[in-house]
């Protein structure tokens, strides 16, 4: 059985105990949200690492993107970048290589993360199709499934696929004439083999046989989004509804088969349109969690992008949303580096804890009261250790120049409020 289907049963395993006590929630509400496919675990049953819970009732979580491309293969850079997002926090780790000997350079990386692990196994059907001296695009379908059990065989606990880009939703996307057209990789791809096959795509036409695969693994499925907008003006198009009123009909049915299942949505995202876009997913895929990327707010932001997403994270967390994907300095001008990685992990962390406090998530607000008192009392040592990055906090605060007092900043020196205001008091 799945955790989902145990779930069902009405058993309270180990897995929701230890979940449940690191959300600070009650394991038998815990137990009926996963149940009811509100709240998705996420591990493989060959890993040991700690459960990932994504959902309603559960603190936001936010993931790392790394990974190849063909023009720059550099494992030990990759492993790095892994190593950063694992010390500042992050929740997961998606691998998204493009380049390389991708099947090796997957199994390092999951040698090496306590993490949640993703992949998107399009990526790595590019490679299987060139090795075999031919498109993409001439796969089989028993090629792709080839592909997907074997990231699911090595351990990756969480699979993003592209059902939702089907010969319907093709059609769609011909007649709303985007400005940015289609920005997904993998979503690109399929629907490129639709078009070039003038079939359907095999992973929603045989999506119980995906199903099969998922629940032998116990491995969770993130419902990509193939038409998420690129551009502020496609954003809440007809392309994208229609993508999210099939992937809510694959959302039942992954249920109905005890697989876990997430939803993942935009993108790019006019502010004023984010907490309608987490409405809307909410409504038509049945309250499943939803993960998504940034969302970034403006399109002229390159070079800060991870500002764009963190405002947009920290809104469409307030809306609802549950997992966001991080955004980094470097998105849209090329391969994020170790210290990108770490810039963007902060910045959609901020976004999440903002949103936890503003939804009054057990014991957020917690913190925030514990290093406001650290501030009260001019208590540096804690100040520094209670911060998002310590690290820069702390290099901040040394680099205060020799003579300025100790339990002072530099801002306000001798007008410092907080003293002046305690004395008062």
């Amino acid at each position: 059985m799945t955790r989902v289907e145990r779930a069902g049963a009405g058993e309270i395993t180990e897995e929701i105990r230890m979940v449940a006590k690191q959300e600070g929630v009650d394991p038998e509400s815990l137990r009926a949200r996963i149940a009811a496919g509100t709240v998705v675990i996420v591990r493989n049953a060959k890993r040991g690492i700690k459960p990932l819970a994504i959902g309603a009732g559960t603190r936001i979580k936010v993931n790392a993107n790394i990974g190849t491309s063909p023009s720059r293969v550099d494992l030990e850079n990759e492993i790095a970048k892994l190593l950063m997002a694992v010390e500042h926090g992050a929740d997961a780790v998606m691998d998204l290589s493009t380049g390389g000997d991708i099947p090796s350079i997957r199994r390092e990386l999951l040698a090496e993360c306590p993490l949640a692990f993703g992949t998107v196994p399009l990526y790595e059907m590019v490679q299987v199709a060139r090795d075999a001296k031919k498109s993409v695009l001439e796969l089989t379908p028993d090629e792709m499934f080839g592909v997907i059990e074997e990231h699911c065989r090595q351990g990756v606990d969480f699979l993003t696929l592209h059902c939702g880009v089907t010969r319907r939703t093709v059609d769609r996307f011909k007649e709303v004439g985007r400005m940015a057209g289609a920005v997904s990789r993998g979503g690109t791809i399929m629907m490129e083999w639709i078009h070039h096959n003038n079939r359907e795509n095999p992973l929603y036409e045989q999506y119980d046989r995906l199903l099969d695969i998922l629940s032998v693994h116990d491995v969770a499925v993130s419902l990509g989004d193939g038409f998420r907008p690129g551009a502020l003006k496609d954003a809440t198009d007809r392309v994208q509804i229609e993508e999210l009123t099939v992937l809510g009909e694959l959302v039942k049915r992954a249920r109905a088969r005890g697989v876990g299942v997430f939803v993942e949505g935009p993108g790019h995202v006019p502010l004023d349109q984010v907490a309608a876009n987490i409405q809307i997913e909410k409504t038509l895929c049945d309250n499943a969690p939803f993960y998504v990327l940034g969302p970034l707010v403006t399109d002229v932001s390159p070079g800060y992008d991870h500002i764009a997403g963190a405002i947009g994270g920290a809104v469409a967390g307030m809306a609802g949303a549950d997992f966001l994907c991080y955004v980094t300095p470097a998105e849209h001008l090329r391969l994020p580096s170790v210290e990108d990685v770490r810039e963007g992990v902060i910045a959609s962390r901020i976004a999440a804890h903002a949103a936890d406090v503003g939804r009054h998530h057990p014991g957020a607000m917690e913190w925030d009261n514990t290093i406001s008192a650290a501030k009260m009392r001019l208590d540096w040592e804690q100040i520094l250790s209670l911060c998002i990055d310590p690290p820069k906090a702390r290099a901040y605060r040394e680099s205060l120049p020799p003579g300025d007092e100790s339990n002072l900043c530099s801002m306000c020196g001798e007008y410092c409020a907080v003293r002046r205001s305690q004395q008062v008091k």
